[in-house]
């Protein structure tokens, strides 16, 4: 499977997710750190957050019509939930508060795994993790197919992390 394509991003993304208990905890994690990065947002300006949400679809609509549609409808019940409280205040608080423990579930799942989180191969994993989730609970819930494979490369041939690029691989940082 390419990992160009979205299946093959959830096939690589899936590959470090097999043990049961890491898969359950990136279900309940991965939304959790998602709602709290909009609610974050949010917590600053409604404005701010709808472009957050609407660069979030435009990201996923280059992946594929569907991805774009699901995220679109997930990121929008976050919008309202988080619009149910009252202060910003709160909400940033709450939010962050969110985001640390659903990190720290994140990590204790790739500590039953056994294996590092996707996104320290490529960043890009980080916004393919909720797509993952999708396909999870479809998977469980209503018997849709679920894409898993052996590990691929995660690097796209124009990442600069990829050794292959044709620009060549990123220059080391300064120390």
């Amino acid at each position: 499977m390419e990992p160009l394509t979205l299946d093959g991003r959830i096939a690589y993304y899936a590959s470090s997710h097999r043990n049961p208990r890491n898969e359950l905890l990136h279900c309940i994690c991965v939304p959790a750190i998602v709602f709290a990065v909009l609610g974050f947002i949010y917590g600053f300006s409604l404005t701010l957050a709808l472009l957050a949400l609407a660069g979030a679809v435009f990201y996923y609509a280059r992946l594929g019509a569907m991805a774009a549609v699901e995220m679109a409808i997930m990121l929008v019940v976050m919008l309202a939930v988080w619009s149910l409280f009252v202060h910003a205040h709160h909400i940033i608080l709450a939010s962050v508060i969110i985001f640390v423990l659903a990190w720290i579930g994140q990590f204790v799942g790739h500590y039953f795994e056994g294996a590092k989180p996707s996104f320290f191969d490529d960043l890009q994993y980080l916004m393919i993790g909720p797509l993952y989730v999708i396909a999870v609970v479809k998977h469980r819930f209503f018997g849709g197919p679920m894409v898993i494979a052996e590990p691929v490369s995660p690097l796209d041939p124009l990442s600069p992390l990829d050794p292959a690029n044709p620009l060549g691989p990123a220059a080391p940082l300064a120390e």
